[in-house]
C-alpha cells in the first residue's frame, strides 16, 4: 500500500505538470489524481470532487494533497479537505521539482512523504550563481 496523491490546482495545470513528470521519469504514477478548479465554480463542489477523487486513491495510507498557490481557493479548499478528514496532509506551492521528489518516495508513509514534498519544492528553486 502507498499513500495518495491528490493535486488540486487551478485549471490544469495539475495534469500538466502530472503529465511532464510521467515523461521524465518514463512511467505514469499511478495512486495520483487531479483536481483541476475553474475561478467560479463553488468551494463546496471542489470540496465533493476532492472527496470523491481521494477515495479512489487512499489505499489505507492516507492522501498526501499538493496545491499550487497558498490562499488561493486550491489551497482553502484542501485545507478545508483535511480538516474533514484524518490521514491527510497538505502541501502548497506545487512545481515539478517537488511532484518529481513526491513521486520517487511513494513507499514512505505520509508524514515522509509530505516532508519529501517540501524539500522537493523548496530545494528545486534556486537563483542564478
Amino acid at each position: 500500500m502507498s499513500v495518495g496523491i491528490l493535486l488540486v490546482t487551478h485549471r490544469s495545470l495539475g495534469v500538466d505538470l502530472l503529465r511532464i513528470a510521467g515523461e521524465i521519469l518514463g512511467r505514469a504514477p499511478v495512486g495520483v489524481a487531479c483536481c483541476e478548479v475553474v475561478n467560479d465554480t463553488p468551494p463546496e463542489e471542489i470540496l465533493t470532487r476532492c472527496r470523491h477523487l481521494a477515495a479512489t486513491i487512499d489505499q489505507g495510507e492516507g492522501v498526501l494533497v499538493l496545491t499550487d498557490l497558498y490562499g488561493a481557493t486550491p489551497a482553502n479548499v484542501a485545507r478545508a479537505f483535511a480538516d474533514s478528514r484524518a490521514q491527510v496532509r497538505v502541501v502548497s506551492g506545487l512545481n515539478l521539482p517537488m511532484l518529481l521528489r513526491t513521486l520517487n518516495y511513494t513507499a514512505l508513509d505520509l508524514e515522509g512523504l509530505a516532508e519529501k514534498a517540501l524539500s522537493g519544492g523548496r530545494d528545486g528553486v534556486r537563483g542564478s550563481d
